[in-house]
């Protein structure tokens, strides 16, 4: 009887343990709440947390600059802290390029891609503005009449803006693209008849997509999505497809052994049933690339960015 309490206090002792050794987490969301940054640093949250990953992760949001003034603050406070990290993705790719930002994704520790999600193509329900053939019309006749309404500068939404300028023909440095710092506010001003068109990832306009409020003229996917009802831009006219993706980052300075523990952690979410039903409830793909190997796709990547950034004269 006594070998059998023991065990129970032993078995009990374990338990405690392992919940209090359970990871907390701090995640920088590097924009305003609402957008998909924001989205996916309170996703993570949740499913942490839920699937008992983690005892308890905090969020915090640092606007501005694309993710480069909260990238910057991170890797200066955060650095040799294995309990923060950062979401971030191909916008802060871009954004770092087009500010020149002095503190770049280098300076960090890239953990795992997460997710990938096309970019789309809104009107207000009342725009005269039908289809992507409505919009080339407006394009090509006034380019600097038609105000595109996305994310933050050089980001993914103002560069498929460009790039859909430059397959409709027209010159793409003349785009009149209006970035806003999270996607709560570029909401507000598609609603608000305050831009031409909206421009971003398909999870932040679904809500308004299916209540009747805006109108979706055109996905950035290769071929038709199941369960969106819009036309690809190649559909539409315009050879254009590109896809926003989203990674988490630890801080600088921490050893190996605790990026590997920061790693399992996330292994461990994205394989997940909670993170599962999130990802398909959200619309998300799952594009979960982690260690060295997504780090060699970030370093092409961003070659690549530089590129298109160059061609469409956001960046000389």
């Amino acid at each position: 009887m006594r070998k059998m309490l023991l065990a129970f206090v032993a078995a009990g002792a374990m338990a405690i343990s392992g919940n209090a050794f359970a990871a907390d987490y701090k995640i920088m969301a590097p924009a305003a709440p609402g957008g998909g940054w924001d989205q996916t640093a309170r996703t993570l949250q949740t499913v942490l947390q839920e699937e008992k990953i983690s005892g308890n992760v905090q969020v915090v949001n640092v606007t501005g600059a694309g993710g480069t003034i909260g990238l910057a603050q991170f890797a200066n406070s955060a650095k040799g802290d294995p309990s923060q990290l950062i979401v971030g993705g191909y916008v802060m790719v871009g954004a770092i390029l087009t500010n020149a930002s002095p503190v770049t994704l280098e300076q960090v520790t890239p953990i795992a891609r997460l997710t990938g999600e096309y970019e789309a193509l809104v009107v207000p329900a009342a725009s005269p503005i039908k289809s992507i053939a409505d919009l080339v019309e407006k394009l090509k006749a006034d380019p600097g009449a038609v105000s595109w309404g996305g994310g933050s500068a050089g980001g993914t939404d103002h560069i498929t803006a460009g790039l859909l300028a430059k397959a409709a023909g027209v010159d793409p440095t003349k785009v009149n693209y209006i970035a806003f710092s999270g996607g709560g506010e570029a909401l507000a001003a598609i609603l608000g008849n305050q831009v031409t068109v909206g421009i971003s990832g398909y999870g932040e306009f679904e809500s308004q997509i299916k209540s009747g409020t805006l109108r979706i003229i055109g996905i950035s996917s290769e071929t038709k999505v199941e369960g969106i009802d819009a036309p690809t831009f190649k559909e539409g006219g315009l050879d254009v497809s590109i896809q926003n993706w989203r990674m988490v980052a630890a801080a600088p300075g921490i050893t190996k052994e605790q990026e590997a523990a920061i790693g399992a952690d996330i292994e461990k979410l994205v394989k997940s049933k909670g993170w599962q039903e999130q990802l398909k409830a959200k619309g998300w793909a799952d594009t979960y690339l982690a260690g060295d190997a997504f780090k060699a796709q970030l370093a092409k990547d961003t070659e690549a960015t530089s590129a298109i950034l160059k061609d469409i004269g956001l960046v000389k």
